[in-house]
């Protein structure tokens, strides 16, 4: 075949609507405090390909890296108590598949090198908006994204899909209670006011370094 006639491969695109409608998105409506329980059922399903989870901060990757330690699922935090050095040598290890289950926060996530990340977990949907799309590009056409959602997250979420023109799939656990998304917005709509001891506790829960 002639080369002037080839046809010129398509161009791809990384805006937050290309990327959105590219990638399965699955989304597990949880409550806080039923997070870990449900991380362990899906893991027994997704925790054996190249998966990164993305936690709020660094308080939450420790405690997550020791539940799935307890139920013998190796993993490995890597957080802004860790120095550049080991955080280097977290991601070699993660794209040596030496490391199958990488825990880690936005900030971090940032300077890590990850390559051939199969599975994503949003274990906490971020703060910042723009945060979930470079969490999503590293498993652009390559693997799928999982969030957990909680009630506190439901805001985070409109926003996300609002941007990308898409929702996420709900889905749920055989076996296992799960909440609604309409129950998530009508207990949203009736939550009282923070008071100041839970605007400090927010403020607490930002501190990822």
């Amino acid at each position: 075949m002639n080369e002037e006639n080839t046809p010129a491969p398509a161009k791809k695109y990384y805006d937050y609507i290309s990327v959105g409608k590219r990638t399965k998105q699955d989304a597990y409506f949880v409550q806080q405090h039923d997070k870990n329980r449900m991380l362990f059922e899906l893991g027994k399903e997704y925790l054996d390909k190249q998966t990164l989870i993305v936690v709020k901060n660094k308080r939450s990757a420790d405690t997550l890296v020791s539940f799935l330690k307890e139920k013998g699922i190796e993993s490995l935090a890597i957080h802004g108590n860790h120095r550049q050095a080991q955080q280097e040598a977290a991601a070699l290890a993660f794209n040596a598949k030496e490391i199958t289950v990488l825990i880690t926060t936005d900030k971090i996530l940032e300077t890590l090198s990850l390559e051939n990340v199969e599975r994503l977990i949003n274990y906490d949907l971020p703060f910042d908006k723009t945060d979930y799309f470079k969490r999503l590009r590293l498993v652009d056409e390559i693997g799928a994204a999982i969030s957990l959602i909680d009630p506190e997250d439901e805001n985070m979420l409109t926003t996300i899909e609002l941007m990308m023109h898409c929702e996420m799939e709900e889905k749920e656990i055989e076996n296992f209670e799960h909440t609604p998304r309409n129950n998530f917005a009508k207990k949203s709509r009736a939550k009282k006011p923070r008071h100041k001891k839970s605007q400090k506790k927010q403020v607490s829960d930002r501190e990822e370094d």
